[in-house]
C-alpha cells in the first residue's frame, strides 16, 4: 500500500466524519433548535433529514409532546381567611420552540419552575377572592377554565409554550383548621339528622293514627253486617221452626227434648238436679210422651 492509496483512505475516512457528524433527523415528535457559536440561527424543522455545518453549528431537540408540570402543596388563604394546602398540576406542550429556548436557555427545568410559578400566582388569587364551598363545588371547573386560558395566553407569548388544562388534584386544610370545619360540619348534619327524623316521626304518626281510625270503621261495618246476617239467620231458623212445628207439633217438641238431653249430659261430670216429675224426663218415662 503506497501513500497514495492512504491518502485516499484518510479523505475517504475524513468525509464520512464530516457526513456524520453534520447529518441529523428530526423526529414528528421533536422539535429542534439550530445554534451557530450559542447563537440562535434556525427553530423551525419539519420531520426529515438535515445537515449542519460540523463543529460550528450544534443542534439541540426538545420533546414536543404534551408534558406534565406536577407542583408542589401550596398553603393558600381564601375569602374566609382560611389556609388551604393546595396540590395542582398543568399539562403543556412546546408551541414556539425558538421562544422556548431564549426563555429558558434550553433547561426544560426552568420552564417547569416558571410555569409553576405562575400557576401558583393565579390560583392564589383566584382562591382569594372565593370560599371553600365555591372553591370545591362546581365553580371549580369554570375556574380551572379560567386560569387556563389565562396562563396559556402568558405562557405562548413569555415561554413559547401552550398550556392544555390546569387542574387541582386535592384540596385540604391544615391541621389546625380541618378539626374546627369537621365539628361544624358534623353539627350541621346532627341538625339535619334530627329534623329528618323529627318528620319521620311526624309522618310515623300521621299513618299509625290514620291505620287505627281504617282499622275502626272495617271492625264496625263488619260487626254490623255480622249482626245483619246473624239477625237474617236466626229469623230465618224461626220462621223453619215454626212451620216445622206447624206442620207436626208433637215430633218438634221431641226433638227439642232429644237436643236438651245431647246439651246436658255432654260430660260424665255434668250434673242436673229435678225433680223425677219434671217435664224435662218427659220422654225418658214414655217414648210417646203421654
Amino acid at each position: 500500500m503506497n501513500n497514495r492509496t492512504l491518502a485516499i483512505i484518510a479523505v475517504v475516512l475524513i468525509g464520512i466524519l464530516l457526513i456524520s457528524s453534520s447529518a441529523f433527523v428530526v423526529k414528528e415528535t421533536e422539535k429542534a433548535v439550530l445554534l451557530r457559536f450559542g447563537e440562535l440561527v434556525r427553530s423551525y424543522y419539519d420531520p426529515g433529514l438535515y445537515f449542519k455545518i460540523p463543529f460550528a453549528e450544534k443542534l439541540r431537540k426538545f420533546d414536543a409532546r404534551i408534558q406534565t408540570v406536577d407542583s408542589s402543596p401550596v398553603r393558600m388563604l381564601n375569602s374566609e381567611n382560611k389556609f388551604m394546602m393546595v396540590d395542582s398540576y398543568a399539562k403543556y406542550r412546546i408551541s414556539d420552540v425558538g421562544k422556548f429556548y431564549t426563555a429558558t436557555r434550553g433547561d426544560e427545568r426552568n420552564a417547569v419552575r416558571l410555569l409553576s410559578e405562575q400557576i401558583n400566582d393565579r390560583l392564589r388569587n383566584q382562591f382569594g377572592v372565593r370560599d371553600l364551598h365555591e372553591v370545591v363545588s362546581g365553580e371549580r371547573d369554570e375556574l380551572m377554565s379560567e386560569i387556563t386560558k389565562n396562563l396559556n395566553q402568558v405562557a405562548q407569548k413569555n415561554l413559547g409554550v401552550e398550556v392544555i388544562d390546569v387542574r387541582v388534584k386535592r384540596i385540604d386544610l391544615p391541621p389546625e383548621v380541618s378539626e374546627s370545619v369537621f365539628q361544624r360540619m358534623r353539627a350541621g348534619r346532627e341538625l339535619e339528622a334530627r329534623d329528618h327524623r323529627a318528620k319521620g316521626e311526624e309522618a310515623s304518626e300521621r299513618i299509625r293514627a290514620n291505620a287505627d281510625r281504617q282499622k275502626v270503621v272495617i271492625e264496625s261495618e263488619a260487626y254490623r253486617q255480622a249482626e245483619e246476617l246473624r239477625g237474617a239467620g236466626d229469623a230465618e231458623a224461626a220462621a223453619i221452626y215454626a212451620a216445622a212445628y206447624n206442620k207436626n207439633p208433637e215430633f218438634y217438641r221431641f226433638t227439642r227434648s232429644l237436643q236438651a238431653y245431647k246439651e246436658s249430659f255432654k260430660s260424665k261430670s255434668d250434673m242436673l238436679l229435678v225433680e223425677p216429675d219434671s217435664e224435662f224426663f218427659r220422654y225418658l218415662k214414655d217414648p210417646k210422651g203421654q
